[in-house]
């Protein structure tokens, strides 16, 4: 377990201390590719490039099904293996919620350490992201959302080509979800929100070509820049002034 006092003191020279980015998008829209390359996040790491961490409930879930021996195509299982898998009601195993009480105490421990966050989630609970953009804020965050969207035809298709295949209802479901909830997240992040339209399979160097100057120009800018919260630059100046005392 990391040691909160190392997250402190990384914490005060981490450029993207304070700031929380909230990565929405259906599933199937692309967004963990997107995340690749909007952060530079490698498949197996919590990490970006940039230094923010990553905090995302479906690498938990995806951790324990292969754990466990379930694997992840959930498309194949009869319906009452993947609700007792998935599921959050009294009956089911336990794995979901297990995966975010994980999820949840690693996001913990990096709020404690005033890291840069970037919290990937699918953007259908819109009261959930309220509530946690406004828990973020209070606690001296700067938020953003970087929304990636995706037509359902398009989301059905990646769908099928992902290690977690969702059933093709569920998936529908969500993507509707998502899609309701654009113009209220708009409204509530005003201008640190982006939509990136990720319909196409892009090859590499168009991927490249879409995505770097997003990074550079919205991203990354928002990360980069000095803290708005008045509690967190107040949390920063006091932090200085201790480690000049010592």
């Amino acid at each position: 377990m990391i040691k909160l006092m190392d997250l402190l003191k990384e914490g005060v020279q981490d450029k993207g201390i304070f700031k929380a980015v909230f990565l929405a998008g259906g599933p199937g829209s692309g967004k963990t590719y997107a995340a690749k390359q909007i952060f530079g996040i490698p498949d197996r790491f919590n990490i970006s490039m940039s230094g923010m961490k990553m905090v995302n409930s479906d690498k938990e879930l995806k951790f324990l099904l292969n754990k466990f021996g379930f694997g992840t195509d959930l498309d194949k299982m009869p319906d009452e293996v993947f609700l007792n898998l998935t599921g959050d009601g009294p009956d089911a195993s336990g794995l979901r919620k297990f995966s975010k009480s994980l999820t949840k105490q690693r996001m913990k421990l990096y709020q404690q350490g005033k890291l840069g966050m970037i919290i990937d989630g699918t953007g259908h609970d819109f009261a959930k992201i309220q509530k946690m953009k406004s828990e973020l804020e209070a606690d001296g965050y700067d938020t953003y959302m970087c929304m990636v969207n995706t037509s359902l035809e398009v989301a059905q298709k990646r769908n099928q080509e992902r290690d977690r295949i969702l059933p093709p209802d569920l998936l529908e479901k969500s993507w509707k979800d998502v899609q309701k909830n654009l113009g209220a997240f708009q409204s509530l992040f005003k201008n640190n929100f982006v939509i990136v339209d990720n319909s196409k399979h892009l090859s590499d160097e168009e991927a490249e070509a879409k995505f770097v100057p997003l990074v550079t120009k919205v991203v990354r800018k928002f990360v980069a820049k000095p803290i708005k919260n008045k509690l967190g630059k107040k949390w920063v100046e006091k932090q200085k002034l201790l480690n000049r005392r010592k």
